[in-house]
């Protein structure tokens, strides 16, 4: 009975450690790794996620976002039922970090032809062309649009029309790596 209370008090008190206060605090790749662990030790993701992604202050959302991005493919299946959450959140952000955290956790989910949603593949469209948006949020969201495009072959030509219209010296060499690769079917 004693070892009971103890594990539930540990486990608690690790709860209690990730806190906004800390999070608006965590600037490192090591505090991120911190926090990820904790997480881990948890087992918790979707619960870590869901309290801390909508948080309005970006820099909470933000480094649980960062946090997350750490997750093993294992550790990722866990958060697989929240692929329209961090897909919502991603085309709802304000903030270009968290916008750019959350499509990277997309990415790293499972898509299937049911979850093609239209309004994220125009999203997607929109940001990898949009000549002021940073070059990662414009790499990734070329690399989703690809990704839900090769349901359809329709789709798939339109994406390619659309990439080789792009005026592509206005463009960062990520974006045009990625665009390139895609253009010449190099992109799996």
């Amino acid at each position: 009975m004693p070892s009971t209370f103890i594990i539930f008090a540990e486990k608690t008190t690790l709860t209690m450690k990730i806190t906004c206060e800390r999070l608006r605090r965590a600037y490192s790749e090591g505090e991120a790794l911190a926090i990820y662990n904790e997480v881990k030790q948890e087992g918790d993701f979707v619960g870590f996620a869901r309290q801390f992604m909508h948080n309005e202050d970006y820099r909470v959302a933000r480094n649980a976002l960062w946090a997350l991005t750490k997750a093993s493919n294992q550790e990722f299946e866990a958060l697989q039922a929240m692929l329209h959450e961090f897909i919502e959140l991603a085309m709802s952000a304000e903030n270009s970090s968290v916008r750019r955290l959350s499509l990277n956790l997309v990415e790293r989910l499972k898509m299937n032809e049911e979850d093609l949603r239209t309004d994220f593949l125009d999203f997607c469209f929109e940001r990898m062309i949009d000549v002021e948006e940073y070059p990662g949020i414009q790499s990734i969201s070329m690399k989703l649009a690809f990704r839900m495009c090769k349901f359809y072959p329709e789709l798939t030509d339109e994406l390619k029309r659309i990439l080789e219209a792009m005026e592509i010296e206005y463009y960062k060499p990520a974006v045009k790596s990625i665009r390139n690769r895609i253009l010449s079917g190099k992109y799996k």
